[in-house]
């Protein structure tokens, strides 16, 4: 006959807590990707659309044709093609507002490939130079911490999760990079600040699929 075995409610508590990890982490790696293009498409579409509306300068509409040619690759999955045209527009109108968006795909695009040196380094030069777009700021910090991740540098890849939520806390991905964050705390072994995300994520986003 089989015994039955009573858990504690600490070992409840345990065995609900895994189980959220695992969860969490199947499905941010699954949507991270989704969750950074979509950020991106967001930004392009506000942003182009104002952009069109003023350039009036032949620099400004050679920038902008070009643009759109590099757009087009990248939608169409020409990564290749597309981190050289993106590269040219940063090399040849760095003072343009298409620079802007340049720099964050290219950042984007070189993760896609796992080209991560690369993709930390785009992403570094975007936070640096551009400061007034909280969503693409979050998503480079973001970013640089997918880097780090996949390269198992999990106590990097933390601090830039929680970089990202301290970006835009009230941003529509700010939930991710709570649980981003919690998780590689996680696994570097500080389960203090695991906890500490973890309760944010119940207070801020208490009755979500989150």
């Amino acid at each position: 006959m089989y015994e039955k075995v009573k858990l504690t409610k600490k070992q409840i508590k345990e065995d609900k807590f895994t189980a959220f990890m695992l969860n969490a982490r199947l499905w941010f790696m699954d949507n991270w990707q989704l969750a950074v293009i979509g950020v991106a498409a967001v930004v392009l579409v506000a942003v182009g659309g104002v952009y069109y509306s003023q350039s009036q300068a032949a620099k400004a509409e050679e920038a902008a044709t070009r643009y759109s040619r590099a757009l087009l690759d990248y939608r169409n999955g020409n990564n290749q093609v597309a981190i050289m045209g993106f590269s040219q527009i940063v090399d040849d109108y760095s003072t343009d507002h298409t620079a802007e968006q340049a720099t964050f795909l290219l950042g984007n695009l070189n993760f896609k490939i796992r080209n991560y040196e690369e993709a930390i380094r785009y992403f570094g030069i975007y936070l640096s130079k551009y400061r007034e777009n909280k969503l693409s700021r979050a998503a480079a910090q973001a970013g640089i911490a997918s880097c780090h991740e996949e390269q198992a540098a999990f106590a990097e890849a933390a601090d830039r999760f929680q970089l990202a939520f301290d970006e835009y806390p009230d941003g529509p991905l700010g939930g991710d990079y709570l649980s981003g964050a919690m998780r590689n705390y996680f696994k570097i072994g500080d389960l203090e600040k695991a906890a500490a995300n973890l309760d944010t994520i119940k207070v801020r986003f208490e009755g979500s699929e989150l």
